[in-house]
């Protein structure tokens, strides 16, 4: 077992530790892979549930069973210690099981947006050098687009959600969504699911002795990194490990094993892979698996579900306040609600708490802080300590610091600077990028290795932290994380565009939406059949939720005094003109 926070962090100030009641102030992280923490469990735990999907429950020895036989699967299917295969899925059981699989086996998962743009899918294929891609049948299409494209050939494995589902809902499922989707006969230029496993059983192959380890780069994850464009991040089996033991320790239960989380945050995303999934499954609780995301049908798994823990992002948790049929729910079972992924106003806090309690809910929300270079959350609302604003404290054995932004040079408590971080989450670095790598870790003259967050926040003296704005330019829209200069480079590359800028709108319900603006070249006339050319052109390269609601031409965009763009002028502009 290594202990991370007795030694290595002893000269490290931790001010909020008073404030941690029964949680632990360090844990122990054993060195396993995440695949070695899912057999710890399955073995503790082996009638427990370890995840549901659309009625379909699967215990935690029947769970263990499918992640050997998919990992044979794999090994038939060519893939091998070190390589890389892209998930694009739902959160459905293939995708968990295909991520637990490829851990076992010693290859990374790449995990990735089923909804992402033909181009982005190129992108993340080729910046990942995956070997193969998991994704649903009705996503073929895109994938078939790119593949010849591609910088190396890539395997492409196809799921069904039908092929998951008990007979009943089955019947219900191919008459209704299953009549709307493409119907893919048999080809060498993909293979099927149940057909992949089948050929797994059939080789009768032996897996390769446990050999991980914990420390190695076991996933792939992108973020935009502090200057804003797309960059695959490494993450360990320890880093999703402490992850897991830190957010169990944090809930406030000594024993989370039969408890229910509501798994409604993507699998792609840090929020739900890290905490969703894998916390769950670590302690022996129950993944309630949600493909995808509607207020009716979260309203009605509440109700009908009763789970104990439900994560979400401030867009999903305003949406529950105006789900009808939750207006006479009772909500008397649930143990934690935990808001991250971006800033839970005071405003949204007092309405989303006052909900809970008019609904017979023992806890308010609490808001928690991170990002994906750790996996996810670091810093929580600690039970009973609520500060009007603040994003809480951090988590065991993990410390935060503001500096003056751009050094490492720390300022006062109540000063405001950039949030730094460090602790067992944090990333093994930038996939292939050794220059953007170097600028967000660095040793700090403490002789440790600091994250920096790219978000500028204060701390004040008892270690509550408060988040105040993002130095990196980025759009949260609906949770999902948008990089305006990456949606500029794919406007500016349409024959018709001189140049872009692309901003956030606030909106009731998405917390932001994406505007553009653009200059088109000369000789251009702006018109409509311009525009709906652009965002037909967009589409290609751009996920659905990351789209541009409107393009607004102009003749010309204001700029500072260096001749930049002034996004932050047209952002004042456009939120100015969407209150009024």
């Amino acid at each position: 077992m290594k202990k991370e926070g007795s030694l290595n962090m002893q000269a490290l100030t931790a001010p909020w530790l008073k404030y941690y009641g029964n949680t632990p102030h360090s844990i122990d992280y054993p060195d396993k892979t995440m695949y070695e923490m899912i057999e710890d469990a399955a073995r503790r735990y082996p009638d427990n549930i370890a995840y549901e999907f659309m009625g379909k429950k699967t215990d935690y020895r029947t769970f263990l069973a499918r992640l050997q036989a998919t990992a044979k699967a794999l090994l038939a299917f060519g893939i091998r210690k070190g390589d890389r295969v892209t998930i694009a899925m739902p959160n459905s059981p293939q995708a968990v099981d295909a991520f637990y699989a490829l851990n076992r086996i010693g290859a990374i998962p790449t995990m990735i947006h089923p909804l992402s743009a033909p181009g982005e899918i190129a992108f993340y294929l080729n910046a990942s050098k995956s070997k193969a891609i998991l994704t649903l049948d009705q996503f073929y299409p895109k994938v078939s687009e790119i593949l010849p494209a591609l910088d190396q050939p890539v395997k492409v494995l196809i799921a069904r959600i039908r092929d998951e589902l008990k007979a009943p809902v089955r019947y219900a499922f191919i008459m209704t969504k299953g009549r709307k989707l493409p119907k893919l006969p048999k080809s060498d230029k993909y293979t099927f699911w149940n057909d992949f496993m089948e050929a797994g059983a059939a080789q009768d192959l032996q897996l390769p002795p446990l050999d991980g380890k914990a420390d190695e780069g076991a996933v792939i994850l992108y973020s935009g990194g502090t200057t804003g464009t797309t960059k695959g991040i490494l993450l360990s089996s320890r880093n999703f490990n402490a992850l897991a033991l830190q957010t169990a320790a944090m809930s406030g239960y000594t024993d989370l094993h039969g408890m229910k989380m509501l798994s409604v945050m993507p699998i792609f995303h840090g929020f739900g892979l890290g905490i969703g999934i894998h916390t769950a499954l670590v302690v022996g609780a129950t993944c309630i698996l949600v493909p995808q995301f509607t207020i009716n049908t979260y309203a009605k798994l509440l109700k009908k579900k009763k789970p104990n823990l439900i994560p979400g992002v401030p867009t999903l948790f305003e949406a529950l306040l105006r789900a009808d049929k939750l207006e006479n729910a009772d909500l008397s079972f649930l143990r934690g609600v935990f808001s991250g992924g971006d800033s839970l106003s005071i405003e949204l806090k007092t309405k989303v708490d006052k909900f809970l309690k008019a609904h017979n809910s023992p806890v308010p929300i609490r808001e928690g802080y991170g990002t994906t270079e750790c996996v996810t959350a670091s810093c929580l609302t600690p039970i009973g300590y609520y500060r009007e604003g603040s994003i809480g404290v951090p988590f065991p054995d993990t410390f935060y610091k503001i500096v003056k932004p751009g050094t490492t040079d720390e300022v006062p408590y109540g000063e405001e600077g950039g949030i730094v971080l460090t602790g067992p989450t944090v990333m093994l670095g930038y996939v292939d990028n050794p220059e953007e790598t170097a600028m967000t870790l660095r040793t700090h003259p403490d002789g440790h290795t600091w994250l920096h967050t790219g978000d500028l926040g204060v701390m004040d003296e008892d270690g509550f932290v408060y988040f105040r704005q993002r130095i990196k330019r980025m759009i949260v829209t609906s949770g999902y994380n948008v990089y305006p200069s990456q949606l500029e480079n794919i406007i500016d590359g349409h024959e018709k565009v001189l140049y872009s800028c692309v901003v956030g709108v606030k909106d009731p319900y998405k917390m932001q939406k994406v505007k553009a603006y653009a200059v088109l070249k000369p000789g251009v006339q702006p018109s409509e059949e311009v525009k709906r050319e652009i965002l037909k052109y967009c589409e290609k390269h751009i996920a659905k939720y990351a789209m541009p609601y409107d393009i607004e031409f102009r003749e010309e965009l204001p700029k500072t005094l260096v001749g930049k763009v002034a996004y932050r002028k047209l952002e004042e502009e456009a939120n100015a003109e969407h209150v009024a």
